[in-house]
């Protein structure tokens, strides 16, 4: 799908938050936010919950300036034209295939992939199950899931107190109690007050939204060990400030990792890393780009 007539400046990007990009998937459609030249390498950004793609507004940016290509695309159940109706349709097998599809759509043999959250999740099973397809992984704030079901099962760990709102989350019908007020109040006690977080409510705001953003949780097991190891270039990014995050996972994702692998710690940060350390967070993941970068094959 790459054409002249879906480039925009950082500029542009900067003052303009609507998609300027729609990527279809098999019966699945799913608009995005881009920036920088058609034929630079694709940097594929897949946000978390409760969030949307406008969590990326300025590693868009930055991307774009040093030449890449980069796509922050609305996930499965937070576009409205990709939006089925069953908890089974959330599988990670099914986010994974709609990552890669996306990469076909813009007509990448290879591309570097970030993901924050949930969008880290999916991102790490993405490059166990297809490291042939990634120049770079870069994974923010959730550690590798085999490292992550160790520090639920280390007794030694707060781990499975920090997780505590998981049942809720996939509580069936929990979506009822979860509207914009919601999000609002989450946003604002959680770090994020005085930020424009209305592009997240837009997405996400909705009950028909927030159920099928729900249903990732009800579809995935957060305490099953086995996902390979890593063997592509990994850049961690954690926080110990995330209160969803103990220590122990964070520090056990580096035996998982088996390629280059930088673990970096930003300290007073918490969980929403992309936005409240934008700077350094950007200058990290450029720096992991420049280090590891091949010539992306764009057809």
């Amino acid at each position: 799908m790459p054409a002249s007539d879906n480039d925009v400046s950082v500029k542009e990007n900067q003052v303009n938050p609507a998609h300027n990009l729609e990527l279809t998937v098999g019966p699945c459609s799913f608009p995005a936010r881009s920036a920088g030249p058609s034929d630079g390498p694709l940097v594929l950004l897949l946000h978390g919950f409760p969030q949307s793609s406008w969590e990326w507004r300025d590693q868009i940016d930055a991307l774009a300036s040093a030449g890449y290509r980069a796509v922050a695309p609305e996930q499965r159940g937070y576009s409205p034209r990709a939006r089925p109706d069953r908890i089974e349709d959330y599988s990670i097998d099914l986010l994974v295939a709609d990552a890669i599809g996306m990469a076909d759509e813009l007509g990448a043999n290879t591309f570097h992939l970030v993901g924050h959250d949930w969008g880290a999740i999916v991102a790490w099973h993405l490059a166990a199950a297809h490291p042939e397809r990634l120049e770079t992984l870069t994974i923010v704030s959730v550690p590798h899931p085999s490292a992550w079901a160790a520090a639920f099962a280390d007794p030694t760990s707060d781990q499975p107190q920090r997780s505590a709102y998981l049942p809720e989350m996939k509580r069936l019908g929990s979506e009822e109690n979860m509207g914009e007020e919601f999000l609002r109040f989450a946003f604002d006690n959680s770090g994020l007050a005085g930020f424009d977080t209305a592009p997240h409510i837009e997405v996400l705001g909705s009950r028909e939204a927030m159920r099928a953003a729900l249903n990732w949780y009800r579809a995935y097991d957060f305490t099953t060990m086995g996902l390979p190891d890593i063997t592509v270039p990994t850049l961690f990014v954690w926080s110990p400030e995330d209160v969803a995050i103990a220590r122990e996972g964070a520090e056990l994702t580096a035996r998982h990792v088996d390629a280059p692998y930088r673990f970096e710690v930003i300290d007073g940060i918490g969980h929403w890393i992309p936005e409240l350390a934008a700077a350094e967070f950007s200058t990290m993941l450029l720096e992991h780009l420049a280090a590891h970068a091949t010539e992306s094959a764009v057809s």
